[in-house]
């Protein structure tokens, strides 16, 4: 066993098994720690070398935030390049398994196999992450560590195993919360649907039955859509399967990476597995895994694109984050003959061509924008680009401070109807 320092671009990582052993890695869940993965390391180590990682900010891990899974991949392979790891098989829950999706679609020829544990191709909807985002700026981590075990864990479970969900509780409160929301920011971003058919690895997609954050539904969508992936529903489990039903979740990683294991090409460290003894499987609780097979749909040509790129396709990206998907979803499918044209102009322009620009980040534009509306007096769009500000990264006391500081330049009535607007959108949007 060991563990390191970490330096900014790479993560914390933990390592068990033999030194010659093919590498496996174990990628966690947001808001745990590489601990989650305890329960499966006796059998895990008998086989291969056991890489676990934390997430920036998680289990005491520097606080170097990473706001996309293409970024939190690109930490992990410089780690596993500076240990000399060039080839390995990867299993990860919730944000682990988007990290070993992302692996898997950009960088093909690294990955042996590959298991999602309690995954989706995308995580609920962008709003929800950055209104998370919004309660953990205002209110710290204390309202998710609350709701921590009633997501992670079925009822019987927490019930039964009270020091195991104040163990979960306390890997929430103990993770730095700018990190928790950059990982927020990296989930609302993500989204790999259209790619799935790209995933060329054999895959394992594993569930609990129980699951109500990333269910059977999702799993079922990763694996209609992998090529190479059968499903394994893991009853009396929740979103924290390798946590609640540890056995079941051990039983099935070893016979799918000791079955499942692609050569490695020439350019890697030319490990093969080892191979698995006959298994018993003692589960924690019966399990039938579920192979589902379809086929992928074809690729469809990706246009040339000739000149330069229409602001619109920008724009509506920079809209859709900034004042989220409901909101924008209502304007546009509000718009008519009469008001559709108003509503390509300000996509293309206001946002496709000045919140695009790199000269001021998106706070400093809520800043502007918040003034600029109190001096105007409009106050419908006060409110929306009020809960915009708040999902931009201002915390209350700050657009407390925007509007006191509008007051003295563009007058106490309009500061003082500001106000009104902006105090029952900031309760709306940051009670947990």
């Amino acid at each position: 066993m060991s563990e390191t320092q970490t330096p900014p671009k790479t993560l914390q990582y933990r390592i068990d098994g033999p030194d010659d052993a093919p590498v496996l890695i174990l990628g966690p869940s947001l808001g745990t720690t590489w601990h989650m993965w305890d329960r499966q390391i006796t059998d895990l180590s008998r086989r291969w070398r056991v890489f676990r990682f934390d997430l920036p900010g998680h289990g005491g891990a520097p606080a170097h935030p990473a706001t996309s899974v293409a970024e939190l991949a690109d930490r992990l392979l410089a780690t596993l390049d500076g240990l000399g790891i060039q080839f390995f098989g990867y299993a990860g829950c919730s944000i682990g398994g988007a990290i070993g999706v992302e692996l898997a679609l950009r960088h093909p020829h690294r990955v042996a196999s590959l298991a999602l544990v309690a995954a989706s191709p995308r995580f609920g909807t962008a709003d929800e992450f950055r209104q998370r985002g919004v309660i953990v700026r205002t209110n710290g981590l204390d309202p998710m560590a609350r709701s921590a075990p009633e997501h992670w864990f079925t009822h019987g479970f927490a019930a039964a195993q009270p020091a195991i969900v104040e163990w979960a509780v306390q890997m929430v409160r103990t993770t730095d919360p700018g990190c928790y929301i950059a990982a927020c920011e990296a989930l609302a971003a993500f989204d790999v649907r259209g790619e799935l058919g790209h995933v060329g690895v054999p895959t394992l997609v594993l569930v609990g039955s129980e699951d109500q954050v990333t269910g059977p539904a999702e799993a079922r969508t990763l694996v209609a859509g992998i090529p190479d992936a059968r499903l394994a529903l893991v009853p009396g489990a929740s979103h924290l399967a390798p946590v609640e039903q540890p056995g079941a979740v051990t039983d099935l990683l070893v016979h799918h990476f000791s079955t499942a294991w692609q050569n490695a090409s020439d350019s890697t460290t030319g490990l093969t597995p080892i191979p698995a003894s006959p298994i018993t499987p003692a589960l924690s609780a019966p399990v039938t895994p579920i192979g589902e097979i379809a086929p992928a749909s074809p690729a469809q040509p990706e246009a040339v694109q000739q000149g330069r790129p229409d602001p619109y396709v920008a724009g509506m990206k920079v809209r859709r984050e900034v004042l989220g998907d409901a909101h924008v979803d209502r304007e546009t499918a509000a718009a008519d003959d009469f008001t559709g044209d108003f509503q390509e102009l300000i996509t293309r322009y206001a946002w496709g061509e000045v919140w695009t620009r790199e000269g001021l980040d998106r706070r400093t534009r809520s800043v502007v924008t918040l003034t600029a509306l109190v001096a105007g007096g409009h106050l419908d769009e006060l409110a929306f680009h009020t809960r915009a500000a708040l999902r931009n990264g201002l915390t209350p006391a700050e657009i407390k401070e925007v509007l006191i500081h509008a007051a003295v330049y563009c007058g106490v009535p309009a500061a003082n109807s500001a106000f009104r607007v902006a105090h029952a959108v900031i309760q709306e949007e940051t009670t947990p």
